[in-house]
């Protein structure tokens, strides 16, 4: 007896072989029927060494209760002392498998099959699984006899008797076998169904691919034809009818539970689609409508059951066009969609926690395979395997995968294969999340050998293998392309130039033989800088493919490599700023703007890289611009300097904006893009402008200083009219200003009027002289009598004119009037004098209503270009910016003077504004808005993606992907993005029609 406060010597014993309970162990072990054993060395080891040895030991005592006689029980007992191998197979699945011990408390004689092995049951096949389902005459009896196969699957995997792929092989031959004994029940109950048809069924996926789970839906497909003489319709309907008593009986519920559920959603049109399809029916689907991820699915497919010769038939037909899918455009962007599609739909508790589908999961591992094979495998036969570590090892060893890539991801993928094995036996339920107990977590350690600390161990090490896909499985298209290239390794399989180029035009590029040049000059030799090349240019290459031109974003790259190679920043830079490369990448693919305004000062690309906090790419207000521009004067030696360093400044300020715009427009990996269009339009306008004006005052003050040092005879103002006035310039806009002066005291009129236009004259040469820097065009054809009128006037001159002679377009122009360099105090009275002329006190008269909608109507017929597609014009067609700009401003004519948030210059606020007053709806203000933050995007987007300013959509079809790639729409979807864009017109054409031609 033990003393009181003591641990018994049997408890200690059980605590040190890895019981979590000895207690319960105790009571367990001095239960009856395991007198025999209490005291034996020999069980406890065994139980010790598997994966819960509580687990195991309830299981062994169920068992030994559910056995039907004495002898019985003697019999499992001596056994399981006196032979090994049935201890250790027997308690090594007890321990892993609570269902299974469920299964053989439930039949208890079931342990028989793990007493001895044959060498044939080693590795048993389709052929043994078929005799040992033989016996099944019913669903019932057919899931006892699956479970008892599925004992003996166990028992090797559990023990070490089969590796992984091994056990992942004979789950799918025991899903054949089953299958096939399946139909072969469905047709006894059915044989006129059976006689009329012949009925193939195709596995897909990994049963497919011989790499089943041991709880998994098996995915499939039916092909059906008539018998001999049967008529076609009739035969199908057979056909149909046995396919789905097949599914039935594996599916369905019993008393014996489901074996699995047969999934047949891959077949054409999915669940939409017929179940039974004839080989030629199938095949015209395939030709003609199937989508990428259909091909991508056929490379499974294997016949399993029925007619295995029309099986084969219809892999045969299918084949061909399986290893043609590559060839198909946007093939790759297609499979990396559906990848990251699968991503965003796993639920956000389950991201961290799903072994199969979340980053770094075996879907990567799978998709990153299927995707090489799809390439390459067109004319390397020896890549169409379907079993994803053949094919990895194939993909080795001809050179498409690094060797060393290649082992990463096969121990990741067989060790997370192995982790969701075991997830799955333990209840023989379908799932791939990694538990949170901590017992479940424990036991799955231990059973993959992990004793010292399971918990941590096995967290560590899945965390490690996951990190390892993480990072290898989009590189692993990359990689080899440097490989081939670089030429480090002597005696290594390395991508043949023609592998090469298959991989780059499946990546999207047009002319494979210039990039792999530039690929040589980037990441060939010794030198560091090379090897850094090496490590970045994998990851970079994903990102241009991402591109609607990654020709332009591997040039781009090389140019600016070349231009800061040799300085020590720009490599470490994008090597260890996460932010950098990418944007780097996204840049320099995005169009011809950002590239050229970079490449003329490639020191800006500093910008796009974390900064303080990630303030790289953050817009500079007006004040900080100003106090820049304003000091680079000061230090010029004369006007020519000052304006230059002006236009640089304004030169790495635009691509600061274009550079920004377009990573929030694509989002990064950690960052997606901005949903608010409107909010993307509000930051380059205002950007843009209050640039515009900075450099305007910098140029402003060289002139003067230049010309007449600190005070110029006259006081002088710049309103910015227009876009600019609006806040709302876009890239390629030009400066529309009017320029107003005040003589000072004591200054004769006409000398003030010479300084003034002399000022003028030189600012705008200064702005426009050829150089490395963009030309700022200023446009001063708004002002009083336009071209023919003078170019400057004073204050007086410009109220004797508007109170005379100003006509109603340029008291609508003047709604845009604002003050942007020069003169504040000038400038504000200015202001003072425009306000009654364009917020007038009686709104507007009918007369000047209709004459308004008569010159509308004017410009819309005499200024859009000939042969131009109205709908699509963003500035002069219906719905576009003039439509939605006009009526707005309409409404602050009419209603300025009593509306105070009416009198803005920008078009957005005084929407919101007479949203908010009530003069036009919730709904046509969201229509009206909609389409003019569309129409600017799009003006923005060509500017970007051309390096020139266009107001329609760009014909040529790279240059209309890259604006669909800067509004958001994915790779072979710009039919969608014109579609928007017209329907998104043609709304807001109706509530102009409403609201400036009808209210």
């Amino acid at each position: 007896m033990t003393a009181p406060g003591r641990r018994s010597s049997t408890f200690t014993r059980l605590l040190r072989h890895g019981f979590t309970d000895p207690s319960a162990a105790e009571r367990l072990l001095d239960s009856p029927d395991l007198t025999p054993l209490r005291n034996d060395p020999v069980l406890l080891e065994a139980l010790g060494a598997t994966a819960d040895p509580d687990l195991a030991l309830t299981g062994l005592v169920r068992l030994t209760e559910a056995q039907p006689g004495d002898a019985d029980r003697r019999e499992l007992l001596d056994t399981l002392i006196a032979a090994k191998p049935l201890r250790d197979r027997l308690l090594g699945v007890l321990g892993a498998s609570a269902a299974l011990a469920e299964h053989l408390a439930r039949h208890p004689g079931d342990w028989q099959v793990l007493v001895t092995y044959e060498p044939r049951d080693l590795h048993p096949e389709v052929e043994e699984f078929e005799q040992a389902l033989a016996e099944a005459t019913d669903p019932v009896s057919l899931r006892v006899a699956y479970r008892r196969c599925l004992l003996s699957i166990a028992a090797r995997d559990v023990c070490g008797t089969t590796d992984l792929a091994q056990t992942a092989a004979e789950l799918a031959d025991l899903a054949t076998a089953t299958l096939r004994a399946a139909l072969a029940l469905a047709a006894a109950e059915a044989p006129q169904d059976a006689e009329q048809c012949r009925l193939a069924v195709i596995a897909m996926g990994k049963c497919g691919g011989h790499e089943l789970n041991y709880v998994s839906d098996v995915d499939v497909i039916f092909v059906g034809e008539s018998a001999d003489g049967a008529d076609e319709g009739k035969a199908l309907q057979a056909a149909t009818r046995l396919a789905s008593h097949m599914m039935r009986i594996c599916s369905e519920t019993t008393v014996e539970g489901s074996i699995w559920p047969v999934d047949a959603n891959l077949r054409p049109e999915g669940r939409n689609g017929p179940l039974v399809r004839t080989l030629s029916s199938h095949l015209a689907y395939y030709q003609r409508w199937a989508k990428t991820w259909e091909f991508q699915a056929l490379l499974k497919a294997r016949p399993v059951a029925g007619d295995l010769e029309l099986g084969a038939e219809y892999v045969a037909a299918l084949r061909p066009l399986v290893w043609k899918a590559a060839e198909r455009e946007n093939f790759v962007a297609d499979v990396q969609k559906m990848r990251r599609r699968v991503v965003e739909n796993i639920p956000v508790s389950e991201v961290d926690r799903q072994l199969k589908l979340g980053p770094g999961g075996l879907r990567d591992v799978e998709f990153a395979v299927q995707l090489l094979q799809l390439v390459h495998g067109r004319e390397d036969a020896a890549l169409r395997s379907g079993t994803t570590l053949d094919a990895l090892q194939a993909l080795a060893a001809g050179g498409y995968v690094g060797r060393t890539d290649a082992a990463q991801l096969d121990a990741a993928y067989r060790f997370l294969r192995s982790m969701e094995h075991r997830i799955q036996l333990y209840r023989l339920r379908r799932t791939h999340l990694v538990p949170e107990d901590d017992a479940d977590l424990r036991r799955i350690g231990r059973s993959l050998g992990l004793r010292a600390d399971p918990v941590a161990e096995l967290t560590r090490e899945w965390k490690r293998h996951s990190s390892v896909v993480r990072r290898l499985h989009e590189k692993l298209f990359y990689r080899p392309l440097l490989d081939a290239v670089a030429q480090l390794a002597p005696g290594e399989a390395r991508l043949s130039a023609g592998a090469a180029r298959e991989r780059l035009i499946a990546l999207g590029y047009a002319d494979p033989a210039s990039a792999l040049r530039h690929l040589e000059a980037l990441a060939s030799g010794v030198t560091r800088a090379a090897a850094i090349q090496r490590t970045l240019l994998p990851v970079l290459l994903g990102w241009f493919a991402d591109s609607a031109d990654p020709d332009s974003g591997l040039l781009n790259f090389r140019k600016v490599s070349d231009a800061l190679g040799k300085t020590p920043w720009y490599l470490r830079l994008l090597r260890d700023e996460g932010a950098a490369a990418e944007n780097l990448a996204r840049v320099l693919s995005a169009g011809r703007l950002a590239p050229d305004l970079l490449m003329r000062a490639p020191e800006a690309v500093a910008l796009l890289g974390d900064g303080d906090g990630g303030s790289g790419l953050e817009p500079r207000s007006r004040a900080h611009l100003e106090q820049e521009v304003l000091a680079a004067v000061r230090r010029a030696d004369n006007a020519v300097q000052a304006v230059t360093a002006a236009r640089g400044m304004r030169r790495r300020e635009l691509f600061r904006t274009a550079a920004a715009d377009i990573v929030d427009s694509y989002g990064t990996e950690t960052k997606p893009a901005e949903a608010d269009q409107g909010a993307l339009v509000d930051r380059v306008g205002a950007a843009v402008s209050d640039l515009t004006a900075a450099t305007l005052a910098g140029t402003l003050r060289a002139v003067v200083r230049e010309g007449w040092g600190d005070t110029l005879p006259t006081r002088f103002a710049i309103i910015g009219m227009g876009r600019f006035g609006g806040h709302e310039l876009g890239y390629g806009s030009d400066a529309d200003v009017l320029f107003v002066h005040e003589p000072r005291e004591g200054v004769d009129d006409q000398e003030a009027a010479a300084a003034a236009n002399r000022v003028v004259a030189e600012m705008r040469r200064l702005l426009q002289i050829p150089s490395a820097d963009p030309p700022l065009l200023i446009d001063a054809d708004l002002r009083p009598e336009g071209k023919s009128g003078p170019l400057v006037r004073t204050l007086n001159s410009y109220a004797a004119y508007y109170r005379r002679w100003s006509l109603g377009w340029e008291s609508q122009a003047l709604l845009r009037a604002e003050p942007v360099a020069g003169d504040d105090e000038l400038g504000a009275r200015f202001i003072e004098l425009v306000d009654p002329l364009r917020y007038p006190a009686r709104g507007l008269e009918e007369d000047a209503v209709r004459e308004i909608r008569r010159l509308k109507a004017r410009m819309e017929s005499e200024r859009l270009p000939r042969g131009a597609d109205p709908k699509l014009h963003t500035k002069l067609g219906p719905g576009g910016l003039s439509d939605v700009e006009w009526t707005v401003q309409l409404l602050q004519l009419r209603h300025g003077a009593h509306e105070p948030g009416l009198r803005t210059t920008r078009t957005r606020d005084a929407l919101a504004a007479a949203r908010a007053a009530g003069l036009i709806g919730d709904e046509d203000a969201e229509i009206l808005d909609e389409a003019w933050v569309l129409a600017t995007r799009v003006r923005n987007a060509v500017m970007l993606v051309r390096g020139r300013a266009g107001d329609t959509f760009p014909s040529d079809p790279r240059e209309l992907g890259a604006v669909g790639r800067y509004l958001g729409y994915e790779p072979g979807h710009v039919g969608d993005m014109l579609d928007d864009y017209r329907r998104t017109a043609r709304r807001a054409r109706g509530v102009v029609d409403e609201l400036f031609y009808g209210g």
